[in-house]
């Protein structure tokens, strides 16, 4: 894959929905754009924490272990429909205080099946001078669109949670709940 096509694979991958960007809007929504600016970090560390073992050693190991990619699924899952039980049941003005921090932004990326596509589908196979490339694009595509999500909550998300406190963090947990189910509905066989 060329470095142009791997960075628009990379964009529109990141920019979808999914756990991680349902924290980031949640907290800019919440907080505000700078205050949660340090999520960042830990979504792209936890990015790195996956993708940097799977290009590097777990790649040609796992192509022919379905069982482990199934129980990674089931474990994504479980730490997905967690967060959801917290933000539903979180206070609602304290809700992104209490469920949306850097270690949850952190553990809900490293497992988050994109950190498993990127490092197993769109970094090509290579030593560390050819991936060097791709691992700079990720960071620097990470932090856009990470900022992105943060500016969505902050605009315009958080006028609608000071008209309805709690419709944020419960509509949040409907969607976590939603990818909760489809990774587990696809780790079972059911999607």
């Amino acid at each position: 894959m060329t470095l142009a096509a791997f960075t628009l694979a990379l964009a529109l991958l990141l920019l979808t929905p999914g756990p991680t960007n349902t924290l980031l809007a949640v907290a800019g929504a919440s907080r505000g754009f700078r205050r949660s600016w340090p999520l960042m970090g830990a979504e792209l560390a936890g990015y790195l924490t996956t993708i940097l073992p799977l290009v590097s050693f777990a790649g040609p190991f796992l192509e022919g272990q379905p069982a482990i990619a199934n129980a990674v699924k089931l474990c994504s899952a479980a730490w997905v429909l967690s967060l959801a039980v917290k933000l539903w049941t979180a206070p609602a003005p304290n809700a992104a205080d209490i469920c949306v921090k850097g270690r949850c932004v952190y553990w809900t990326t490293v497992m988050n099946p994109k950190a498993l596509i990127i490092g197993l589908a769109l970094i090509p196979a290579g030593g560390v001078a050819s991936t060097m490339p791709y691992l700079a694009v990720l960071c620097i595509t990470v932090v856009v669109v990470a900022s992105l999500w943060l500016a969505l909550g902050a605009a315009v998300i958080r006028s609608v949670s000071r008209r309805h406190p709690a419709l944020v963090g419960r509509i949040a947990a409907c969607f976590l709940l939603f990818f909760a189910a489809s990774l587990a509905g696809r780790a079972v066989g059911w999607v």
